[in-house]
């Protein structure tokens, strides 16, 4: 059998963009430790292993065959930050997550055009140079939000799974998902990144790491679309939430926040809450939203202070992550479908398949899963043969 003989720089660099240790890549891939460490100190390996190698790492095989490491880079802006450094480089989920985004959001931008579908007018209609006030008031009319609307619902995660049936309405595709894909080995992280957003005037995409906290999401929801009234991509980290240095994340933390918490309410609710035990449990279940977020607004209203605030937040998420990993089971396959794909996109695509404009192997791609699965998905949605 011919050996290669590639650059040992990038064999290594294959290896450790997946985030894999020697032992646990050669467990993966049911091949002896020494054998890894010779690659990545020749270079030579014969094509089989070198399959293994991309397989495994989830690296295209042509960037193998480089003379050195590809640097890669997110096509959006990266807004991701811990304190007040900005992180590394993303990881080979939040790479192809994006990407596979883009090709959803690609596909449905020429699918509207072609059936004839208006611009969306909200899509970056304001700039940092408007009240993000502005922003939330519009967001609110665009997603036919009335004032009280939260009152209407059980609780903060039914208002929650509202705010999603809104988005998809208003034409923005909306996906929630924890991992890659369908592919359950490879989770997203919620310490790397909690959502990020597409802007597009036809098909604008929220998408919500669902690794995180479901306390969490609801901001992030939020924060989210301020980015897409503003009109920019973006992919948001541990500031979606907590407290921001960037400009646009700033504003976008304000829009969430206004458009969640209105400002003119919250003295009322504070002064009635402040006492209470649960403080900001109390605030939550009023507006129906997560503690998080009552905690959070009480911050930016100069209600409480940043330590009090992190105090705060340390606690919520340690117990909320307890609560998750106590938690088993993955539900529903076709359930976790409807917020993986989205109503809204998979019906579209679901019909260009029947109806011959699309291929159907490009329909499995786009959605994650084919053959019986995907008929039994449609069958799901309501849609007919």
């Amino acid at each position: 059998m011919s050996t290669l003989a590639l650059q040992p720089d990038v064999l290594r660099w294959a290896r450790e963009r997946a985030g894999l240790a020697v032992d646990k890549f050669a467990q993966k891939a049911k091949i002896k430790p020494e054998k890894v460490r010779n690659w990545e100190e020749t270079g030579k390996l014969t094509f089989s292993q070198l399959e293994h190698l991309a397989q495994h790492t989830h690296t295209p095989i042509g960037h193998l065959f480089l003379s050195k490491p590809l640097k890669e880079k997110l096509s959006i802006p990266d807004f991701r930050t811990v304190g007040d450094r900005a992180l590394g480089e993303p990881s080979t989920e939040l790479l192809d997550t994006v990407q596979a985004m883009q090709r959803r959001q690609d596909w449905m931008r020429d699918e509207l055009i072609e059936q004839g579908q208006e611009p969306l007018p909200f899509i970056g209609k304001f700039s940092l140079k408007d009240k993000p006030e502005a922003v939330a008031a519009d967001m609110r009319k665009q997603l036919a939000l009335q004032a009280g609307w939260a009152k209407g619902v059980s609780g903060w995660e039914a208002a929650l799974a509202e705010l999603r049936h809104r988005v998809q309405q208003a034409g923005i595709l909306i996906v929630f998902n924890g991992v890659v894909g369908n592919n359950t080995h490879r989770k997203l992280e919620p310490e790397e990144f909690r959502g990020f957003a597409l802007s597009d005037e036809y098909a604008p995409l929220v998408f919500l790491n669902a690794s995180d906290s479901k306390s969490a999401q609801m901001f992030t929801l939020a924060h989210e679309l301020a980015h897409l009234w503003l009109g920019l991509d973006a992919v948001s980290g541990m500031e979606a939430t907590l407290p921001a240095n960037h400009k646009s994340e700033m504003f976008c933390n304000q829009a969430a926040a206004e458009f969640l918490i209105p400002a003119k309410e919250f003295p009322a609710a504070w002064q009635a809450a402040e006492l209470a035990v649960d403080c900001y449990g109390q605030l939550a279940r009023q507006f129906k939203v997560s503690p998080i977020v009552t905690a959070r607004r009480a911050l930016d209203l100069n209600y409480i202070n940043r330590d009090a605030f992190f105090a705060f937040y340390r606690d919520y998420i340690r117990a909320e992550r307890k609560k998750k990993d106590a938690q088993k089971g993955g539900g529903d396959f076709f359930s976790t479908q409807h917020v993986r794909v989205g109503e809204r996109f998979g019906r579209a695509v679901i019909v260009a398949a029947r109806e011959g404009r699309l291929l159907y192997r490009d329909a499995f791609q786009l959605v994650g899963f084919g053959g019986a699965t995907f008929d039994k998905f449609a069958k799901d949605l309501g849609v007919g043969d």
